[in-house]
């Protein structure tokens, strides 16, 4: 191709480049900003508590999503409220901790346990030590009673007890960290800082702790520390796995007791060397990508956040009913209550759920969550090797994210519609919470995604506020352009949506309305001018509201003291029919209400008739060169004004088509005659609705079978027994019921029909010559 048909083949995708550019560049300008503000954030530019606090709430509900999986290898001894019952008030004294350690161990064959509890200080509770200074004081001339006092000694001395129960076996011990305070003694720590070869390990450090007394110790497996690390806002997320106190580097109690449970010989770091693959939290911790726990035939690696700590990983609520744990009583344990097999060869804790001994925590899954579970789920973890954690992948993931959807969303959805918009923006949406949520329990990756969520929020926010401001002024327009010969009401839809409306005629199945006050020839006669004024406008007023505020009509003009309305048009509806009926029976009661206050003034009586049909008719913006309006035509309308003529001839305030009855059926009609009226020269039945048939009383609905039985024997040309049972009808009612006067009706047509029988080719159908 010559290269001057090349450059004309081009011109024209310029020309449409640069019309879109004049036309959407502004928005994609400012979407690519609130990307690029986004992306800012992700690299620590700047920093928003709201948005960080709105993760946190993101990832509490993905934990709270996680199922409980009952785990046998882990179970809680629980010193509980029937434990305090049965055994006596906390703590216990040394001997029976003894007795629950020969138990769990020695009897059932835990093999592991480990203590959510501290002893720092020894227990006297046996008052070896009161018999001791009473034998050096006021009892030291008692023959044999120091003799006696040592052969007591080995019984009386719980602590001993206790150090002997614990010697040689899997024992675990916790102690507290409490700054200011030293107290009991701790272990040899796994490691020191000196042995860390001038690599610096950032962890949690403490000058104080409140650990157990010596004897005990000594003869324990080894300790951890069940302090708990609590965010800002109260709730623990995060368990430490090793704390700095001194030199020294200490575990956890989760940590520890996984540790002898496993037959692990070390506890050490594990250091990421390449510093372009360290994540952020590494980076934070010295480098420290990992703590491994190692012995033979076995080796756990245990990823290290900041400060090397560990998201706890919650299953269920907490507590003997949550799911994830078996909790057992101490006081069972004690008592040899407990099945077998339930302990053998199970990594126990023994903790607390005990009101009043304040070991309950708040959690993500739960405000009241048992102190010991939370060490719990930390060895489950740890056992199974599955961790959440934010891998070095999850900051290049949330770029990705950010990047690819908020250019994607910035530059589409300027040129989408509404519907498409938020079809695009829930895409997006479901699509960055779906990567999040199988990042989380697919891979145990966190993924922080309410920066990402909120931008796409935000551009969707952004188009649809400039969309709307593009339409409101659209709007504006049409509403100058046609509110000289359009309805007002009609032009507030269509400024609502000035795209989707469109004025040209068209077929459509609707109802119409037409409503009249009776003898406004003498109400206008009888009243002053300005007071006919105020009497019109209420009424107008009354029956506008009735059909454009309740049901959704479109109001289509006053003809004098006459209203016109249809429905279905320009909203379609498929209950039009159903409204038009429910707007009759609504305008009845209004201006009944209206009739009670015009006579309390001392005006004439308001009485209105309403004609109600439905059909296929022409509807569209119709007119001449000088005046156009938007409005109805066709023989469906025509009947629909004869139907409100109509209604002065049976004495009823409502007459609708049988095609209205049959699209409205929900309401019980009462049927007045088969009518042709003038111009058509097919019969109709007409009906007067009288509401739901679950409003009306037994009574009503009665005389409606007895009317439908009288009105067939008219037909039928049985003039008795019509005149018996009309009669009997129009007995039953009070001179003024509204009723009455179609029964009257009938009882004179009865009369003259046996006066002047009609012919063999009647029909049963009254015929109208006028209109």
């Amino acid at each position: 191709m010559p290269r001057f048909a090349r450059k004309a083949a081009r011109a024209p995708a310029r020309g449409r480049m640069r019309g879109l550019a004049r036309k959407y560049g502004l928005r994609w300008a400012l979407g690519l900003a609130l990307t690029l503000a986004a992306l800012l954030y992700l690299m620590g530019v700047w920093s928003s508590h709201a948005i960080a606090r709105q993760d946190t709430i993101v990832a509490d509900l993905r934990m709270r999503l996680e199922r409980p999986v009952p785990d046998p290898r882990i179970v809680i001894v629980d010193i509980d409220a029937k434990s305090l019952g049965e055994v006596g008030r906390f703590p216990w004294s040394r001997n029976t901790m003894a007795r629950l350690v020969d138990q769990l161990v020695g009897h059932y064959g835990a093999a592991t346990v480990g203590f959510d509890i501290a002893f720092p200080e020894p227990d006297t509770s046996s008052g070896y030590a009161v018999l001791e200074r009473l034998a050096g004081a006021e009892l030291r001339d008692v023959p044999g009673m120091r003799r006696r006092l040592d052969a007591l000694r080995p019984a009386l001395d719980y602590d001993g007890q206790f150090a002997r129960a614990l010697a040689g076996r899997p024992v675990v011990l916790g102690y507290n960290l409490s700054p200011g305070l030293t107290r009991g003694v701790l272990p040899p720590p796994p490691f020191t800082a000196a042995s860390l070869g001038g690599r610096e390990l950032l962890a949690y450090e403490a000058d104080g702790y409140e650990a157990n007394i010596a004897p005990l110790q000594q003869a324990a497996r080894g300790a951890g520390s069940f302090t708990v690390v609590q965010d800002a806002d109260g709730v623990v997320r995060s368990s430490s796995l090793l704390q700095r106190i001194g030199d020294g580097y200490y575990p956890s109690l989760a940590l520890a007791t996984a540790a002898v449970y496993l037959k692990a010989t070390s506890i050490a770091p594990v250091f990421e060397d390449d510093a372009m693959m360290q994540s952020e939290a590494q980076l934070e911790s010295g480098g420290a990508k990992a703590i491994r726990i190692a012995g033979p035939g076995v080796e756990r690696s245990i990823p290290a956040g900041y400060g090397l700590l560990t998201v706890v990983q919650y299953h269920g609520s907490g507590g003997p009913q949550g799911g994830s744990f078996r909790y057992v009583s101490a006081s069972d344990v004690l008592a040899g209550r407990v099945a077998p097999q339930v302990l053998r060869g199970a990594i126990v804790l023994v903790g607390t759920t005990a009101p009043g001994l304040v070991d309950l925590r708040a959690t993500p899954v739960s405000s009241a969550y048992p102190g010991v579970e939370v060490h719990a789920n930390v060895i489950k973890s740890i056992l199974d090797g599955r961790f959440k954690t934010r891998s070095q992948y999850a900051f290049p993931i949330e770029v990705l994210q950010v990047l690819a959807v908020g250019t994607l969303l910035a530059l589409l959805l300027p040129a989408l519609s509404p519907l498409a918009a938020v079809l695009a923006a829930g895409a997006a949406f479901a699509l960055v919470a779906g990567i999040n949520m199988a990042m989380y329990f697919v891979e145990d990756t966190v993924l922080d995604m309410v920066i990402c969520l909120l931008l796409v929020a935000l551009l969707f926010v952004l188009n649809l506020g400039w969309g709307y401001f593009f339409e409101f002024r659209k709007g504006r327009a049409l509403v100058s352009r046609f509110g000289e010969y359009v309805a007002p009401e009609l032009v507030a839809q269509m400024a609502e949506n000035p795209h989707a409306y469109d004025m040209e005629g068209e077929s459509r199945d609707l109802s119409v309305m037409f409503v009249d006050v009776r003898g406004f020839t003498t109400i206008s006669e009888g009243l002053p001018p300005k007071e006919l004024r105020e009497y019109i406008n209420l009424y107008l007023t009354a029956m506008s509201e009735d059909i454009r505020s309740s049901h959704q009509g479109t109001l289509d003009k006053y003809i004098g003291d006459a209203v016109m309305a249809f429905w279905g048009a320009p909203v379609a509806f498929a209950d039009h029919a159903s409204r038009a009926v429910a707007t009759a029976l609504l305008m009845q009661a209004s201006a009944a209400r209206l009739d009670e206050a015009f006579r309390a003034r001392g005006w004439p009586p308001l009485k209105i008739g309403i004609g109600v049909n439905s059909g296929l008719m022409h509807v569209g913006d119709m007119g001449s060169a000088i005046r156009r309006a938007y409005t109805v035509m066709g023989d469906a309308v025509n009947l629909g004004a004869r139907l409100e003529g109509i209604t002065k001839v049976y004495g009823v305030g409502i007459a609708v088509g049988e095609a209205t009855r049959l699209a409205a059926p929900e309401f019980a009609y009462r049927e007045l005659d088969r009518v042709r009226v003038k111009g058509k020269n097919e019969p109709v039945a007409i009906f007067e609705p009288l509401g739901r048939p679950a409003e009306l009383d037994a009574g009503l609905l009665d005389e409606l079978r007895t009317w439908d039985a009288a009105l067939a024997l008219v037909r039928a040309r049985d003039w008795d027994g019509a005149q018996r049972r009309i009669a009997a009808l129009h007995d039953a009612l009070a001179d003024d019921h509204p009723r009455r006067g179609l029964y009257a009706l009938y009882l004179q047509r009865i009369a003259r029909w046996r006066a002047e029988p009609p012919g063999v080719d009647w029909d049963g159908v009254t015929t109208f010559e006028t209109k």
